[in-house]
């Protein structure tokens, strides 16, 4: 057992009999090669577990190193010191000691006692022919070093040498500086080499397959160039080339001067492109886009006001105030020249089922337009819209632009659904990318990513839809007519059905050839019972399920051998045994005066609904208690209306309530639908003055407004869709504040025909109005 100095070093591993170079610079690691030298001592080199650990201590070191003889030290300008070294015999350590200086070790010299079996020959020529192998694919090692160990027969020496030239971890050549026996230290190799070869073999083999791939088309492309040159050397031309074709395809398009200037250039750039090429295809495509693009191609409109007229009333029932703006528009454009006016961004609002997608179709076809929609619901990439940059793979362009294409127009009527559900997130907001389509004194130059050249949109009819206004930005709003299309009463709803749905139904359901009637009053059962919307899709579902019916009964009564006749009537049993019993009812408001019970008008995104708002009063401990799924902003003007009627007590004969000892109970029917807004303030306050004056409230009338602490009753909105769902539900008297006159002047004569509306500045009106007197006074 000897005490020597130790050398730590990295990313290397020291085999006997082996001379390396080594670089040394930490401090610790000089002064231990500095001993070594002056002393003349052995050095011991020990390869370092963690290669991150700067000054390692003894935990980070392998037991097992190689005793070194310092043959040269050499200092180097960058103040690191380059040493030469030769193994002379494996050590192991007992124990490392940590002086002032630098690292030292307690060692002994290990080394193999046994004797070597038969098989020490066979397997060092396996492992010198793997090594040559392993030389050869090598592309760092030179072949001299497996000439060089066909001559050395020592099998330790010859084991360690390999070792040392090897590229395998560091844990690995350390396992092969571990094993004393000489034997088991090549059969280890030989795994190694085998591993390694392998390796080398299936990258080489990688190498030559890019390089063959690169190689041919290389070749492609330089026999494609010697053939055209050949070709035009003799004047012959077999078929068109892909150039020639783009190039034809470019002149027909017709495009603007500074279109036509880019196409060209990039199709000059395609043609000095390999076409196998990535960025070819892109570049390709992008010319196909531009050739296929309509610049000059549009449809005549057809200016005939008359005939227009025609069309929509055939298509649509009623929606006056929409036919009225198509057909200005027609007269403008008559007047002014074709074309001259421009591009019109119109807006249709209303609730679902109205009929503003099909409604778009139809202005199409009375201007014979080419129809193109898209929906934006859920859309929230900008992208979606303005279109992809030719940088990403798959870039296409926006939606409008593919659709302008699908057209095949400049002058298409492009209808966008549901614009009040665009979203936005970290992709962009494609409602402002909608700014500059729908301006019309912007969109004349509208660039799309993908085509990145000025697109004109101005002859475009934008038409969009959406079933609110309020989630619609106020600049993308400021850029569209509004018009707004109000739900149906039950009057329209019958005219609808028998002009434009049962006829349609009838041919969807292969009824065309029969004769089956229903009458006015089984419609109007349908509407009233069965169905309750502003629109009309679930009147077409119901219909649809009768037909269905129908066609089953006649296909079965055909296969029963039954005779089947071709005209077929509707009847109330019949019409319970298709739909099943009415799955709405006339109870759900109240038909007569009640104590409590008042009838209030909200507005919904389905257009409009009766509301019955009930309050009772008992004897509690002075709670106001709120039930039917009421949101803040409701519960906030229960209590105002509470607030001005305690306020007011005497003037209401509510002087001898006792308010500490009274609870007051509001309550608004079919709780699983939430409810919210201030506009049922005078509802509240007149169901609560019932309930505790115990006079009842007249069933015929329903009410709207916001109240305040003073009794003051503000407008509210949503006019149009409230009194619709009075007349809708039989409520022929309706309160509404004063300031709203003008909003229910603007109503169309039908739904003000038979209508009484009473307008308040104050909820004392209301109680004038709507109480009525103890019965028995």
């Amino acid at each position: 057992m000897a005490l020597v100095p130790v050398l730590p070093i990295r990313d290397v591993v020291i085999f006997p009999g082996v001379i390396a170079p080594l670089f040394v610079g930490r401090p610790h690691s000089l002064k231990s090669v500095e001993e070594a030298s002056i002393s003349d001592k052995n050095l011991l080199v020990v390869a370092q577990r963690d290669n991150g650990a700067e000054d390692p201590s003894p935990d980070d070191l392998y037991k097992v190193g190689t005793l070194c003889q310092v043959i040269q030290m050499v200092r180097i300008p960058d103040g690191s010191t380059k040493v030469l070294i030769e193994g002379t015999s494996r050590a192991l350590v007992q124990n490392y000691v940590q002086t002032a200086e630098y690292l030292s070790a307690d060692i002994i010299q290990i080394q193999y006692d046994g004797a070597l079996s038969t098989e020490s020959e066979p397997l060092r020529r396996a492992v010198l022919e793997q090594f040559e192998r392993y030389v050869n694919l090598h592309p760092k090692l030179p072949i001299e070093i497996a000439f060089s160990l066909s001559t050395v027969e020592d099998p330790f020496l010859f084991a360690d040498i390999i070792s040392s030239h090897i590229q395998v971890k560091i844990n690995e050549k350390q396992e092969l500086l571990e094993l004393l026996n000489p034997e088991e230290r090549m059969k280890t190799l030989l795994r190694f080499l085998i591993r390694e070869t392998e390796l080398l073999e299936m990258e080489h083999s990688i190498h030559d397959k890019v390089r063959r791939e690169i190689e041919r088309t290389n070749k492609e492309y330089y026999l494609k160039e010697q053939l055209k040159a050949i070709q035009a050397e003799l004047g012959q031309q077999e078929g068109i080339s892909e150039y020639d074709e783009l190039l034809t395809r470019i002149k027909k398009a017709k495009m603007p001067k500074d279109v036509y200037k880019k196409a060209l250039t990039e199709l000059e750039r395609l043609a000095k492109m390999p076409q196998m090429s990535a960025e070819a295809t892109v570049s390709r495509t992008y010319i196909e886009w531009l050739a296929d693009m309509p610049w000059k191609k549009k449809s005549v409109d057809r200016l005939d006001i008359g005939l227009a007229r025609d069309v929509l009333d055939e298509d649509h029932y009623g929606l006056d105030e929409v036919k009225e703006r198509i057909l200005e528009f027609l007269a403008v454009q008559r007047l002014s020249g074709k074309g001259s006016s421009k591009g019109q961004v119109l807006c249709f609002v209303g609730p679902p089922g109205v009929g503003k997608t099909s409604l778009g179709k139809s202005i199409a076809r009375a201007l014979n337009r080419k129809f193109v929609n898209f929906s934006l619901g859920g859309m929230r990439d900008e992208a979606e819209i303005r279109g992809h940059r030719r940088t990403y793979i798959g870039a296409l362009p926006g939606r409008i632009v593919q659709k302008i294409k699908q057209a095949g127009v400049m002058n298409p009527l492009m209808l966008m659904d549901e614009i009040d559900k665009v979203g936005t997130d970290f992709r962009g907001d494609p409602s402002s990318a909608l700014l500059e389509a729908l301006d019309p004194e912007q969109n004349r130059g509208f660039t799309d990513h993908f085509l990145e050249v000025p697109f004109d949109l101005s002859q475009v009819m934008f038409i969009t839809t959406a079933n609110i206004t309020h989630t619609i930005p106020r600049p993308l709003l400021d850029r569209m007519e509004i018009i707004s299309i109000p739900g149906y009463v039950a009057e329209e709803k019958l005219h609808i059905a028998e002009r434009h749905l049962w006829p349609r139904v009838m041919k969807d359901n292969g009824l065309e050839n029969y004769s089956v009637k229903i009458s006015d009053k089984i419609l109007n059962k349908i509407i009233a019972e069965y169905t309750r919307e502003a629109g009309v899709r679930n009147l077409d579902r119901q219909l649809s399920k009768v037909a269905r019916k129908v066609a089953t009964k006649i296909v079965n009564d055909t296969e029963d051998g039954k005779r089947v006749s071709k005209s077929v009537s509707l009847t109330m049993p019949l019409l319970k045994k298709y739909l099943g019993a009415p799955k709405l009812h006339e109870t759900r408001l109240p038909r007569r005066d009640s104590i409590g019970a008042a009838l209030g008008l909200a507005w919904t995104e389905a257009g409009g609904d009766v509301l019955v708002i009930e309050t009772a009063a008992m004897k509690g401990s002075g709670k106001v208690i709120f039930t039917g799924n009421l949101g803040d902003i409701m519960q906030e003007s229960a209590q105002a209306a509470l607030g001005y009627l305690r306020h007011r007590a005497s003037k209401y004969n509510l002087g001898s309530v006792d308010w500490e000892k009274t609870d007051i109970h509001v309550h608004v029917p079919e709780g699983a639908i939430p409810k919210d807004g201030p506009s049922a303030g005078v509802t509240l306050a007149l169901s609560m003055l019932s309930a505790l004056t115990e006079r009842p409230i007249s069933s015929t009338i329903a009410m709207t407004g916001e109240i305040t602490l003073r009794g003051t009753v503000l407008p509210i909105g949503g006019v149009r869709e409230k009194a619709l769902a009075a007349k809708r539900n039989g409520i022929n008297t309706v309160i509404f504040p004063k300031e709203n006159n003008v909003d229910v002047d603007e109503l169309a004569e039908w739904a003000r025909q038979g209508m009484a509306f009473h307008y308040v500045s104050n909820v004392s009106e209301v109680f004038n109005l709507a109480l009525l007197e103890k019965k028995g006074h």
